[in-house]
């Protein structure tokens, strides 16, 4: 019950119902990637889209299907012989919002003590 009710109110964790019909009707399987995603297109071939595996995170689309996504290209990463190129980096998840997160030198939000201010700041007047 959870899981359907999920799908019909949520739209950020995996599917919804409105995207599980349209792909049941009109969806053909492409191929999926290394993270679970999944990936279709219509009988066009014009409108592309991705069942992600979990949360709904562009950022979690690896290069070679990104760019099939996008209409880079017409050949999917399945029936290609794509490699990344060596300075590709894997994925990393969007931290943005987590304890994860970057926090530079100085931000309110860093663990350790701030220095103290030691007077050669002057302010801008007009």
């Amino acid at each position: 019950m959870k899981e359907i009710l999920l799908q019909i109110f949520t739209w950020w964790n995996g599917q919804t119902i409105g995207t599980r019909v349209w792909t049941w009707r009109f969806g053909q399987f492409v191929g999926e990637d290394q993270y679970g995603n999944r990936y279709y297109r219509d009988a066009t071939g014009k409108r592309r889209w991705v069942i992600y595996n979990g949360e709904a995170e562009a950022s979690r689309i690896p290069v070679g299907w990104h760019g099939w996504m996008h209409h880079r290209t017409d050949i999917p990463p399945t029936e290609d012989t794509y490699q990344p190129r060596e300075w590709e980096k894997p994925h990393q998840p969007n931290l943005t919002g987590t304890p994860a997160a970057y926090r530079p030198k100085g931000s309110l939000l860093r663990p350790e003590q701030r220095p103290e201010v030691t007077g050669d700041y002057e302010p801008w007047t007009p």
